[in-house]
């Protein structure tokens, strides 16, 4: 006889629709601590979750709870993510203008970035949103909703912060950074240069996901040049506008910094969260990989920023992590130093540069 779980889990798929709506809503809580009961008979209720996807809004917000929730489970895992008429179907909805459940869409493929394959979204195609303003290319879709659409401008029921989430985890592929560091061809635009400006965004899901992102691209050590240079993309002013506070410094230290960071309100505040702020430290540590990204972290004064980072920020790992910036800043440079090349290998969203850390690969839960 079956349990009374397992003839809940059994009406999924009920022909009756407020009878499928009490089943997804009622499991919602057995989807984080029971998830076994969905893999029953080669995981048939996640094939049925995934066709609610597109049901009654209602019907569709329970099924993606679920989802969202059970793919920590790399057996589901995979099979939302290797399901190319589902993600064909997640990237229809998500862009749609009126879709009500967007953002749990978003943090549905938040968690599938996490399978290796979905780098395969750079050669991914559909119609272009109308109103959008983009081309065919999922990709840039996905980057012009989460840019365009921040704080319900493109679409009323979302904000589509979680996107950050994706596109960190996919930056850790090569060839997602190389897409992320290059000029578009629909709008001159390179992609980088249009999340950068979400670094002091309001939302920490947003900042955290951006400063992951910039941190997992700074891994391609040839793109350096084009980071810091003023006329490129750029990114000195957006990792350390979120390290300042309202300190005073030296005048001779205030003249060579950033102008960005010169002359700031009295009311400014550095980032309240210290993750965030360890993301962006680990990230000027890469680019103190070549000489020349080192010469210009000292030029602009980087160091009494990060001294005064260390001094008021109570936070074990940033600490850490600007003591390290600090060494690398400090030493003195050998004539017949090498340089990097190549590429350093990235980590997972909010990681550490040398170790991971287990929270990293932490699945969004609802």
């Amino acid at each position: 006889m079956p349990t009374e779980l397992e003839e809940l889990v059994g009406f999924i798929g009920h022909d009756n629709p407020q009878i499928r709506l009490l089943a997804v809503e009622n499991l919602v809580p057995y989807s984080t601590s029971t998830p076994s009961i969905f893999k029953v008979n080669n995981l048939e209720p996640i094939q049925e979750l995934k066709i609610l996807v597109a049901d009654h809004p209602k019907i569709a917000e329970h099924a993606l709870t679920n989802l969202i929730n059970l793919s920590g489970d790399v057996d589901v895992l995979k099979d939302l993510a290797t399901d190319d008429k589902f993600l064909e179907l997640l990237f229809h909805l998500l862009t749609r203008k009126d879709e009500p459940n967007a953002n749990l869409l978003a943090m549905l493929l938040a968690n599938l970035a996490k399978w290796d394959g979905l780098k395969n979204i750079l050669e991914r195609e559909q119609d272009a949103p109308e109103g959008l303003g983009s081309d065919s290319r999922v990709v840039n879709q996905l980057m012009d909703l989460f840019v365009k659409g921040a704080e319900g401008a493109y679409n009323k029921n979302a904000d589509y912060d979680y996107l950050s989430y994706f596109f960190a985890d996919l930056a850790k592929h090569a060839e997602v950074r190389q897409y992320l560091v290059k000029r578009q061809a629909y709008d001159d635009v390179i992609p980088l240069t249009k999340i950068r400006v979400f670094t002091e965004h309001k939302s920490d899901v947003r900042r955290k996901g951006v400063a992951s992102t910039l941190k997992n691209v700074a891994f391609d050590i040839p793109s350096h040049p084009a980071f810091l240079a003023e006329d490129d993309i750029n990114i000195l002013p957006y990792l350390l506008l979120p390290l300042a506070g309202n300190e005073s410094y030296d005048e001779d230290e205030m003249l060579d910094m950033l102008p960005d960071l010169q002359l700031l309100p009295p009311d400014k505040q550095r980032d309240p969260d210290p993750t965030i702020l360890q993301t962006h430290v680990e990230t000027l540590t890469l680019l103190t990989t070549t000489r020349p990204g080192r010469e210009l972290l000292r030029e602009v004064k980087v160091y009494p920023l990060i001294r005064e980072t260390h001094m008021r920020v109570d936070n074990e790992d940033l600490r850490d992590a600007c003591d390290r910036l600090v060494q690398v800043l400090a030493r003195e440079e050998a004539p017949e130093e090498g340089e990097g090349e190549g590429e350093c290998e990235p980590t997972s969203r909010v990681t550490e540069i040398v170790e991971e850390d287990d929270d990293d690969e932490r699945i969004v839960e609802v």
